[in-house]
């Protein structure tokens, strides 16, 4: 079964989206296993909408095989309502019922003649197909394959007979999914179909798929299900569609070398066309040279010029130094949060040190967001003792953070009002990294979408200088570009990063450490539903792949046995030092030494606990007035960079040196005041240490 487009062309206004692109998809022995790619607006749900037969072509041809079926699944705005699950999964067998509706009318007709002849035999043809078609569909075994992929899916059984329209919006996106896999088609078309998927939930989609014998299109932001669910991919380029084969990360390589080609070839036609113009300007006015000029004038003119778009120039941003913190960011002790008879958390301790980057990872309903809104100060009312460590300042990213924007100005406006003086010139920059390109800067907060708000807000939190990053699905709503860019930020923060997300790739290359929740009913029904079980979490001492891991080696193990000195590193289980035998004692024909401690009085005991505690007040002192030393000579720092970025400083050789002159000063104090901090925070951490094993 094929679905053709031959030389589709579309435009918005005077802008070409398609032009004369051609695509094959099929099932069957060879079923297509394909991704769409290219920049947000450069024409994919458009194209998958014309594949779909939804929207016409400008110009083109869409052909579709006879008896092949399509179906497609938009991004948003699926709603259901007037019917039980159950019922709405019924839906997904009209055609069933319609082929099985023709195939008894055909039987009848067939019961009715009593000739053999050619037309007979068409009848009986047409009976078998139609007989073939509806098996095939899965309609005999639909009741076992609804169940099959709603639970899949996280629905619970319990929730078949609910009506539809009580399902949020994320979950009604699952409806919409649910229904077009139980469909069965010879094509998919799949619009960001993880969008609304937990990790599980991706996971039973990226094993399904495998099993599916139709063949599909997909777009999607997630690397990693790409990477296992595609084996070719089609790009559209400036209206252009161009097949790479291999999966995601095949055609990234690729495509990095083209792109790089591409540059080197528009940087040597950059410089010819301002030889060129440079010129033609020289000897305008010159009649001697005047047919020279316009030879020049005329090549000009026949240059087919190399464009490159500003989406695809690599862009970076650094996040601003993160404020010196004590060793330990967080600690958490038996925290415990219901919510009316459901138990989200409970007994969760916890503790995170500088610099590390914790994922929180579990089925949806089991407490992660809690435990940040917890962590992050918002949510006040939980069981258990929260303590921050000296100098913590915390940046808390929600999934609800759009709804804070509000405002009349615009994008720029509003981002140059939040930012740092420094980093004001690398603003449009950091936009164009998080999709606001172009005139897009100027738009007005007002009109802004939820996604669009909620990249300006997370930007407008990385923009803060801060040394504890507490990050809600912060993933959300950007593209594979923008994430990378984000991950390489995140990568490089010298701050503690908190963190939850549903997009492996990003999880495996962010964590070092992993805490999983579990225990509740597993996103089901809705999420404020009373949980079915104890709420439970473990600690792992490695990245989200260590996590997997671990849970496959023994899902039911409470304990990782991974060495804590491994944590920073998010690497797989060191020996612990408990399981290591000791060296063997060599045999000297001597009695054993046996020393003996001299017992120690309740008086000194009292002393010497004294004077640990008198010395650990002091250290924390210094390390406090070190830490205020720090952050005045941070802010220095900062205000002197500033300088440095002002015309009539640059400018200026003078103001220039002067400026520089004061920041290495800076520079080597900041230098000289961590070091010394390093040194308290060590006799700090010993003494601690000691008072413990006391």
């Amino acid at each position: 079964m094929q679905v053709q487009c031959s030389r589709i062309s579309a435009a918005f206004g005077d802008r070409d989206v398609l032009r004369n692109v051609s695509m094959l998809l099929s099932s069957g022995a060879a079923p297509s296993r394909a991704a769409l790619a290219g920049i947000n607006g450069s024409g994919k749900s458009t194209l998958m909408q014309i594949i779909a037969g939804i929207r016409p072509p400008d110009s083109g041809e869409r052909s579709v095989e006879r008896g092949c079926s399509v179906s497609y699944l938009p991004q948003s705005g699926m709603v259901f309502a007037g019917h039980t699950l159950r019922e709405e999964m019924e839906g997904a067998y009209q055609n069933s019922v319609r082929l099985l509706s023709l195939r008894d009318e055909l039987g009848r007709r067939l019961e009715e003649t009593t000739q053999n002849d050619s037309t007979t035999n068409a009848l009986l043809e047409e009976y078998h197909r139609l007989n073939e078609a509806v098996e095939n569909s899965g309609y005999y075994r639909r009741e076992e394959r609804i169940e099959q992929v709603l639970t899949g899916l996280g629905f619970s059984r319990s929730g078949l007979n609910r009506e539809c329209g009580t399902f949020s919006g994320g979950w009604q996106m699952r409806i919409a999914l649910a229904k077009v896999l139980l469909e069965n088609p010879s094509i998919m078309l799949l619009d960001e179909p993880t969008n609304y998927l937990d990790i599980e939930a991706r996971t039973w989609l990226e094993g399904w798929l495998k099993h599916f014998t139709g063949g599909y299109l997909l777009v999607s932001h997630d690397r990693y299900f790409l990477d296992v669910c595609v084996n070719e991919v089609y790009e559209i380029f400036q209206g252009t569609l161009k097949r790479y084969a291999g999966n995601y990360s095949a055609y990234e390589k690729t495509r990095d070398a083209e792109l790089e080609n591409l540059l080197k070839r528009y940087t040597i036609q950059q410089e010819e066309i301002a030889k060129t113009q440079a010129l033609i300007q020289r000897f305008r006015y010159k009649a001697s040279k005047a047919a020279m000029v316009q030879e020049r004038i005329k090549r000009l003119e026949k240059i087919e010029r190399i464009e490159i778009p500003e989406s695809l120039k690599k862009i970076s941003i650094s996040l601003p130094q993160a404020p010196h913190s004590g060793r330990v960011v967080l600690t958490l002790e038996n925290i415990g949060k219901s919510y009316g008879p459901r138990r989200v958390l409970s007994g969760l301790d916890l503790t995170l040190e500088r610099k590390e980057r914790l994922v929180v990872a579990g089925k949806n309903g089991t407490g992660k967001t809690t435990l940040l809104r917890i962590i992050a100060g918002e949510d006040r009312s939980y069981e258990g003792v929260l303590s921050y460590g000296t100098g913590v300042r915390g940046g808390y990213f929600s999934q609800n953070a759009a709804e804070a924007l509000s405002g009349a100005g615009t994008i720029l406006a509003f981002l140059e009002n939040s930012a740092p003086t420094a980093l004001v010139p690398k603003l449009r920059d950091m936009l164009g990294a998080f999709l606001f390109r172009g005139d897009d800067v100027y738009k007005p907060l007002q009109v802004l979408s939820g996604g669009e708000k909620s990249r300006l807000a997370l930007l407008c939190l990385l923009l803060r200088p801060v040394n504890l990053l507490i990050l809600d699905e912060p993933t959300n709503h950007l593209d594979l570009h923008s994430k990378d860019v984000l991950l390489d930020a995140l990568l490089q923060f010298t701050g503690t990063v908190i963190f939850v997300s549903h997009d492996r790739a990003f999880m495996e290359a962010l964590s070092t450490k992993t805490l999983e929740l579990s225990g509740q009913a597993p996103g089901q029904d809705p999420p404020d539903l009373p949980a079915e079980g104890p709420s439970r979490s473990r600690l792992f001492y490695g990245g989200y792949a260590y996590y997997l891991e671990r849970r496959e080696q023994d899902p039911e193990d409470p304990k990782d046995p991974g060495d804590p000195r491994a944590e920073l590193h998010g690497q797989g289980p060191a020996p612990r030092e408990e399981e290591t035998a000791p060296p063997p004692v060599p045999d000297t024909g001597l009695p054993p030494v046996i020393l003996v401690k001299r017992p120690v009085s309740a008086g000194e005991q009292r002393e010497q606990q004294k004077q640990r505690q008198t010395l650990l007040r002091r250290l924390r002192r210094q390390e406090e007035e070190i830490l205020l030393c720090l952050e005045k000579l941070g802010t220095e720092k900062t205000a002197l960079e500033a300088e440095l970025t002002k015309t009539e400083v640059y400018s200026n050789g003078e103001k220039t040196r002067t400026v520089k002159t004061a920041l290495e000063r800076i520079t080597a104090e900041v230098e000289a005041k961590s070091a010394e901090w390093e040194g308290i925070a060590a006799e700090l951490e010993a003494h601690s240490a000691g008072q413990e094993s006391s």
